[in-house]
């Protein structure tokens, strides 16, 4: 399965000729020139890696970098800054902001491309997959949708992380502090028992078309799990 990889550069000709280069090494590619689009770009394809252009009109790459690590779905994606700045304080302002590597322009398309590869590498093996199974529930990572059998299912955008959360990490259970952080993110100040109300939503909504495989472990939290304990309630 091919590794995508997300530009976001305004200057075509660089983007065009990264496009070229990326897609002889057998990667898929996303172009966005819009830094005001780029974020939710980003969201919606989850590409393996994002190359990420410091200057561009409208929101800088650093501002674009800081909501990337502030959004839970995508906060993991390695992102390497591509920049004409190359003084030692804007290499440690790109790094500190969250950026995995930094290249300064003009630079090697061999190294670039190699540099990529090893971020990839460096990647929970979760990035690179484009959905999620369990029994017959499917996670279209691509797409943001969600399949029970041949059933689609509408979710909102908390149901959807909710679900995800808990189909990477199949029989864990998690606490309702550990969902709040990794759904809701640090910034976001939710009381824990909202938890309970999208667990609810998203119960209502998988089963509608199959058995409840969300359990409920009493005063603990939440996972998906095929073989259901005495201890495991609808709240």
């Amino acid at each position: 399965m091919a590794h995508s990889v997300m530009i976001i550069e305004d200057e075509e000709a660089l983007a065009l000729l990264l496009k070229y280069n990326l897609e002889k090494e057998g990667f898929e590619v996303i172009w966005e020139a819009r830094g005001n689009k780029a974020l939710a770009e980003v969201e919606k394809h989850c590409p393996s890696v994002v190359l990420l252009d410091w200057m561009l009109p409208e929101i800088s790459g650093i501002d674009i970098l800081r909501l990337i690590r502030s959004k839970p779905d995508i906060k993991n994606i390695p992102v390497i800054m591509l920049t004409a700045k190359g003084e030692e304080e804007d290499k440690i302002k790109g790094l500190s902001s969250g950026a995995d590597d930094y290249v300064t322009k003009p630079f090697s398309i061999p190294e670039l491309i190699a540099r990529i590869k090893t971020n990839i590498r460096r990647t929970p093996d979760i990035m690179a997959k484009k959905e999620l199974i369990f029994e017959d529930i499917r996670m279209d990572l691509v797409e943001k949708k969600v399949f029970r059998g041949n059933n689609y299912i509408h979710l909102g955008p908390t149901e959807f992380r909710l679900l995800r959360m808990l189909l990477e990490h199949p029989g864990k259970v998690f606490s309702r502090e550990n969902l709040l952080r990794s759904v809701w993110g640090d910034n976001i100040y939710v009381e824990s028992r909202t938890v309970d109300v999208h667990i609810r939503r998203l119960r209502k909504s998988l089963n509608e078309f199959g058995p409840d495989y969300i359990r409920t472990v009493r005063a603990t939290g939440y996972s998906i799990d095929n073989s259901i304990p005495d201890d495991s309630v609808e709240e």
